[in-house]
């Protein structure tokens, strides 16, 4: 199980989502990481049974890494901690804002004791302001970023259906670890990182944002639709199958008009001849469209966005992508049994990605203490 990241030990103090995807992808590249479990463990192995009785979340996050149960208010335990971060390169932490710091492993004192340790803080809003003690769950962080209010349709907003206030900070808080190790190569010394889900979803939110500000509106919820693009969308083809078009530009408008409606003078309809005004008359806009799909099946549709290079995909549920020919799986095992999980989203020139096993709660606690006794 080697990788670029070979050599380099992850001790981290984690739960949930965000910090747990950040170690799980530096395992991933070869870094030995310690996760450090309460007694009950990571309250993540709580959140469902669906994966031969282990959490779909859990099996997801923790390929790769070895489990540690430690108690944090245990003078011994702390010791080993102490231990432990002696000889990491890598210390990430997401227990609430200041836990760490009153259980003795704040990161500015850690990087006082070791030079060069990069030490990463995760958290809901930061280490400081108004809202830095708030519970910073995802959902809740969704709401307060804007994200929920820019995401549903006219009925209603709605939370995106995964957890993307964590994954970003998760993805954040990786990126800003290799970018650290790296620097450390010709510096010789650690940095402190800090990253939350807050910034990251405001970070995401730049464009509707920035529409608020410049051009006094938010962007509407849209649903399927774009709040500034048309057509964009999903209709129904003759047979009852959804498919979703877009079109980015007027040269792939015009020849979706002459290709796929067969009518090149909608192309040049006052009513559609610029995206703006395709906006300004999307509802006769979007059932002109519904009109002539409704009269081919799906196969007929695909036939002619492919001949006049119209972006288009299915609308698919997750049984869609579940037998989709593109999705990549790898088989891990975990202490229930085997899995079958997407492949690591990285190809590297050619080479299978290495399949490491979900821990058992615990499963590492006599070696690693025997080993940093």
């Amino acid at each position: 199980m080697t990788g670029p990241l070979e050599g380099v030990l992850v001790v981290s103090l984690e739960q949930a989502v965000a910090a747990p995807l950040c170690t799980s992808r530096l395992a991933e590249a070869g870094a030995r990481v310690i996760k450090l479990e309460r007694a009950e463990g990571d309250f993540a192995r709580g959140y469902d049974h669906v994966v031969h009785g282990e959490s779909a979340y859990f099996v997801w996050l923790n390929r790769g890494k070895e489990s540690l149960r430690i108690d944090i208010k245990d003078p011994a335990d702390v010791a080993l901690m102490g231990r432990l971060i002696a000889r990491a390169d890598v210390f990430v932490q997401n227990l609430a804002p200041g836990a760490a710091a009153r259980a003795g492993f704040g990161s500015a004192a850690l990087r006082k004791r070791h030079p060069r340790l990069i030490t990463c803080d995760i958290s809901g809003y930061g280490e400081d302001g108004p809202a830095a003690s708030m519970k910073a769950y995802d959902f809740l962080v969704q709401c307060e970023s804007g994200l929920a209010a820019v995401t549903g349709n006219e009925s209603g907003p709605a939370r995106v259906g995964v957890s993307v206030g964590d994954i970003a900070c998760g993805m954040n808080a990786h990126a800003a670890i290799l970018q650290a190790l790296y620097e450390r190569e010709y510096t010789g010394m650690g940095r402190g990182i800090a990253v939350s889900l807050f910034d990251g979803l405001a970070d995401w939110m730049a464009v509707p944002l920035l529409h608020y500000d410049y051009g006094g509106k938010a962007p509407v919820r849209a649903g399927l639709r774009h709040p500034s693009i048309a057509p964009y969308g999903a209709f129904t083809a003759g047979d009852g199958k959804s498919l979703v078009i877009s079109i980015q530009n007027e040269r792939e408008w015009r020849k979706f008009c002459a290709t796929v409606l067969l009518d090149e003078s909608i192309a040049t309809d006052p009513r559609f001849d610029s995206n703006a005004n395709r906006c300004a008359n999307r509802e006769a806009l979007e059932g002109m469209i519904s009109l002539v799909f409704g009269q081919l099946d799906s196969g007929a549709l695909i036939e002619r966005f492919d001949l006049a290079g119209t972006a288009w995909a299915r609308f698919n549920g997750v049984d869609g992508l579940s037998r989709h020919t593109q999705l990549r799986r790898q088989d891990i095992d975990t202490p229930s049994g085997p899995v079958s999980l997407p492949a690591p989203p990285v190809r590297w020139d050619g080479e299978p990605p290495v399949a490491r096993p979900v821990p058992a709660l615990g499963e590492h606690d006599d070696a690693i203490r025997k080993e940093f006794s």
